[in-house]
């Protein structure tokens, strides 16, 4: 996945809100940890503000299921 194609939809997941945008943004960011590794996902986690809004914190390893 490119970090585009991310930002596009971790946008969508940021707007809605509630748990089960949290489960997927948790899923994009494992897709990204894998292909572009943790810096990319901590920049996500950050220009979302993916911690306040769904407790994401930088520095952490997501994995695929």
């Amino acid at each position: 996945m490119t970090l585009e194609k991310a930002s596009e939809l971790l946008a969508v997941q940021a707007d809605m809100g509630g748990g089960y945008n949290r489960n997927a943004a948790r899923l994009i960011l494992a897709e990204i940890q894998g292909d572009h590794g943790q810096a990319a996902v901590d920049a996500l986690i950050a220009k979302f503000n993916l911690e306040e809004l769904f407790g994401l914190k930088p520095g952490t390893v997501f994995k695929k299921p």
